[in-house]
């Protein structure tokens, strides 16, 4: 299989974007792999595709909601009943900020 060519440069060009180091090993490796890549997404170029309906999933489903109702909450007791510190009805927690 004939990969399409990808030069160092634009390896290396990447890695400064995406500010990663590469070895000169790495970087061949990669320019390798995304070679492979991108010929695979041309022969996917290749395929007709024209009776294809456009889809954005490959299975037919769809999202199975429950429609919105009002239900009572916690009282504000309720909800405080567990609470290890408390003050004015809320809850009450360490300062995480120093001033």
């Amino acid at each position: 299989m004939s990969f399409l060519k990808i030069s160092l440069e634009q390896v290396e060009h990447v890695a400064r974007l995406a500010r990663l180091a590469l070895t000169e090993r790495e970087a061949e490796v990669y320019a390798e792999q995304l070679g492979a890549i991108l010929a695979f997404a041309d022969q996917l170029q290749e395929l007709d595709v024209s009776d294809v309906p456009p889809t954005s999933h490959v299975l037919p489903i769809s999202n199975v909601l429950r429609e919105d109702e009002q239900r009572p909450g916690l009282s504000r007791e309720a909800a405080l009943a567990g609470a290890p510190d408390q003050e004015d009805g809320q809850f009450r927690v360490p300062a995480i900020l120093e001033g």
